[in-house]
């Protein structure tokens, strides 16, 4: 089996508008999703980010607080998954509530070694 990462982006102005209500049942589905990813055996690990962070550029190393970006291109979290081939990820990823919302977005990438090209 391969590893796959699963990013998460946009859909953060949807969320802010949940009532309370709708913020428990939202986080209810996602904690359904990831247990039963775990419970097939595909998890490998899951974590949320937060909005903050640095950003470490350039030869100079040059250090800036950040990620300053549009909102739905903020990296919210991710999953990492086993699973046999890149659609068996992308099954996976089709469940994932974050597609519930209009601007929600899962990026799917394989990790591997590097190749020649680095």
């Amino acid at each position: 089996m391969k590893e796959y990462l699963l990013l998460f982006r946009g859909g953060d102005a949807e969320r802010k508008q949940f009532s309370p209500q709708q913020i428990e049942a939202h986080m209810k589905r996602w904690t359904e999703w990831i247990g039963g990813i775990a419970q097939s055996g595909n998890l490998v690990g899951a974590q949320p980010l937060t909005n903050e962070g640095r950003v470490l550029s350039g030869t100079s190393k040059k250090l800036t607080d950040g990620p300053f970006i549009e909102g739905k291109e903020i990296l919210g979290g991710y999953v990492l998954v086993k699973a046999a081939n890149f659609d068996a990820a992308v099954k996976i990823s089709e469940a994932c509530p974050n597609l519930e919302l209009e601007s929600g977005t899962v990026e799917v990438r394989e990790t591997g070694v590097m190749d020649d090209h680095y």
